[in-house]
């Protein structure tokens, strides 16, 4: 089967379409036939980007209205003759959708029908700055694939699997049962990868491991991981809760909010809009989001970005010593994302004195490989040699489990 996967934001829409089927699956054989994004929808100035597996490389400007018109410029790019990918649109045996949240309702991957619609709809109180752009994506592939299966997979489902004791908040119990309000956790596609991917090369039964797994991007989440399934994650109810990140604050007092809210006189949107759009490697540097600025401006010695940075590290280093305790001790700590990937600085910063843990990198092999977004194209081990607890750079591939579990759910085995 070949499987279009999307992945809607605001202002972008990513896309792969991967050749895939069971057995495939099972020989780890899938192929991405092209990979892309569209980047500023909504401007004269859109962003669109592609490769494919031949290694034909595009990037173009151009004006992009709406979501409906960068799907359509997608489908351009994918029966197109310069580079031939599809001789037509009816290749594509289906269509995976990313939606970050699914609530309760969603402990798994699932095909979209109205039904399915209306629950996405109302869990976007829990994420009102993604599900509502993920539906948008949802109705514009169904009106340009009609007659194939759309399927969701949801970003919060790997974790149905923690204990009450992990997702219940210490809050009047009656808030839970009247409002759902518990940890979900998020990026949960990416986690459930890496995870079975750092198993296969610890050389250990998925199910008989112990991983510590984190997501190092704009957005950030570490997950504990005990036989192949969540028992902790950062992330909380919403995304905001957990490390800190390129514009989110992560943890903080609570109590906070109400006080910054009175004395700035700020209203809940504004609140909301300072702890999610303007905290973080931002908010403290005063400079980027973006880790590599914040890396460059601290090799030159300015003072706020080497700050952001060392918070950001410290952060991560406090959630990896205790998710060892949750697990009581770990086989390996995995580093992915684009951060965990490529910043050889946050990874040495972020185990620095782990050692009486049994976390200890080999510095030489830590740096040897960094550099461009997607360097280690396979799992790499940058443990020193006596590191009793194995630590891995494991590239994450949440569009290869989308199409993989769109190709499930069309076969009715998930």
């Amino acid at each position: 089967m070949k499987i279009l996967t999307l992945n809607c934001g605001s202002s972008s829409l990513k896309f792969d379409v991967i050749h895939t089927t069971i057995e495939k699956m099972q020989r780890n054989e899938d192929s991405s036939l092209v990979r892309g994004i569209i980047e500023k929808i909504g401007s004269n100035e859109a962003i669109v980007r592609f490769k494919t597996h031949h290694g034909h490389d595009s990037k173009v400007k151009m004006p992009v209205n709406d979501h409906k018109e960068a799907l359509k410029k997608i489908i351009e790019i994918l029966t197109g003759d310069n580079p031939k990918i599809l001789s037509s649109l009816e290749e594509i045996a289906g269509v995976g959708h990313r939606v970050v949240h699914g609530g309760e309702t969603f402990t798994k991957s699932v095909v979209i029908d109205s039904a399915v619609k209306e629950e996405i709809v109302a869990c976007s109180d829990f994420a009102p700055l993604h599900n509502p752009q993920n539906l948008i994506g949802i109705q514009v592939a169904s009106e340009f694939f009609p007659h194939i299966p759309h399927v969701a997979v949801f970003d919060t489902g790997f974790h149905h699997t923690m204990p009450n004791y992990s997702y219940i908040y210490p809050l009047p119990y009656n808030i839970y049962q009247k409002h759902r309000i518990r940890r979900y956790g998020f990026h949960g596609s990416s986690h459930r990868f890496v995870s079975k991917q750092a198993a296969e090369l610890l050389g250990i039964p998925s199910e008989k491991s112990k991983l510590i797994t984190a997501h190092l991007g704009n957005g950030c989440s570490i997950t504990a991981i005990r036989g192949g399934r969540s028992v902790d994650t950062s992330m909380g109810h919403t995304p905001l809760e957990g490390l800190m990140m390129g514009t989110r604050c992560g943890d903080i007092d609570p109590a906070l909010i109400l006080h910054i809210m009175n004395k700035e006189g700020l209203s809940i949107a504004e609140a909301d809009a300072m702890m999610n759009k303007k905290s973080g490697l931002l908010g403290i540097s005063q400079l980027s989001n973006d880790l590599r600025e914040i890396e460059d401006a601290r090799d030159k010695g300015h003072e706020m970005a080497t700050l952001a940075l060392d918070i950001f590290c410290y952060r991560l280093k406090k959630y990896i010593s205790s998710y060892m305790g949750v697990l009581g001790g770990a086989d390996a700590l995995v580093f992915t994302g684009g951060i965990g990937e490529n910043s050889c600085i946050v990874r040495e910063l972020a185990t620095k004195d782990l050692d009486f843990m049994g976390i200890k990198i080999d510095q030489s092999k830590n740096t040897m490989n960094n550099g461009v977004l997607g360097k280690y194209e396979r799992p790499t081990d940058i443990s020193a040699s006596d590191a009793k607890v194995k630590t891995l750079v494991v590239p994450t591939n949440e569009e290869l489990v989308i199409a993989r579990d769109t190709v499930l759910c069309i076969e009715k085995l998930l």
